[in-house]
């Protein structure tokens, strides 16, 4: 699987972001091979939960924006975030680093979600020019009301792990050191659990907001299309990019 890799243990798929270099930006290829992996959890009945981590010094930076211009149009990012919002398998997130963007947004549909005391958030949407997905947009003002969301979308500022916590997206914040342990713990408490009988609370606890996520992804989707291929959206681009240019030079 390109820049991932999965391991089968103990009924947990444990997923990992390996393109630490890049701060485990997602490339479509990327976006496949996590779609993948969660369909063959959904599809396999060994495997009981999912764990989903980082590497290096990162959990996520987003989308790899060199994939933006080149494939405005793909379709595995939708596919990707469709997948993640619907699967039936319990996910475990453990939060090793930074998390921007989609980084933070996949959270929303992770059950349990643990995070290094060190780990950063950012949604850093808008001054890519572009638009909050994974349906953010409707969860994050029913999680935190209006004013809350709105400080963290429209702003678009880099928040802490406990801001995270105390916003709802994270479970726990822990030292560095203990998250992994931290993560696989109570993962494996899930494991040992009747998998049918989990995955149904699952089912009901997403029950009452599964139609209108699923409408507000294909709001938002489509909106984004739209901004992927505007000119205020490449301009943006192309200043980032001749930025970092000079400061490689």
């Amino acid at each position: 699987m390109p820049d991932t890799r999965t391991t089968l243990s103990n009924h947990i798929l444990r997923i990992q972001l390996t393109r630490p270099q890049k701060k485990n930006a997602l490339t479509p290829a990327m976006y496949n091979s996590l779609r993948q992996a969660i369909e063959r959890a959904d599809a396999d009945p060994r495997i009981h939960v999912i764990t989903l981590t980082g590497s290096g010094d990162s959990f996520c930076a987003g989308n790899d924006l060199n994939s933006f211009l080149d494939d405005p149009g793909s379709e595995a990012a939708a596919r990707f975030i469709k997948a993640i919002a619907t699967a039936k398998t319990p996910i475990v997130a453990a939060v090793n680093g930074v998390a921007v963007g989609v980084g933070v947004t996949m959270l929303l549909h992770c059950d349990l979600v643990y995070a290094a005391e060190s780990a950063t958030f950012n949604f850093a949407f808008i001054d890519l020019g572009l638009l909050p997905e994974a349906a953010s947009s409707y969860l994050l003002p029913r999680m935190l009301g209006y004013s809350r969301a709105a400080e963290l979308l429209l702003l678009g500022e880099p928040f802490s792990a406990e801001k995270a916590r105390a916003c709802g997206i994270v479970t726990q914040v822990v030292a560095g050191g203990e998250l992994e342990a931290l993560a696989q713990s109570r993962a494996a408490q899930l494991a040992a659990k009747p998998p049918e009988a989990l995955r149904q609370t699952k089912m009901l606890l997403r029950r009452g907001t599964a139609k209108a996520v699923a409408e507000t992804m294909d709001i938002e989707l489509g909106m984004i299309g739209e901004r992927l291929v505007s000119d205020e959206v490449r301009e943006i681009m192309q200043a980032f990019f001749a930025r970092r240019g000079k400061a490689g030079g």
